[in-house]
């Protein structure tokens, strides 16, 4: 499962996020991040562009 898909199964916090990151960071994989991560274009846009509090207000509208 995704950090998205667990996040919004409640399975996980927000701020697991950044293992998420140091994971694929640490990988060889060839998927981009907001891939790995489970976010869509419109996610990875508001992440980059706003903050990870937009993204966190976002997806707990989805929850």
């Amino acid at each position: 499962m995704t950090f998205k898909e667990k996040y919004l199964a409640g399975e996980i916090e927000f701020e697991d996020i950044d293992d998420y990151i140091n994971e694929w960071n640490g990988s060889s994989s060839s998927e981009s991040l907001a891939g790995f991560l489970g976010l869509n274009e419109e996610e990875e846009d508001l992440w980059i562009e706003e903050s990870d509090e937009a993204l966190k207000e976002h997806l707990d509208k989805k929850k």
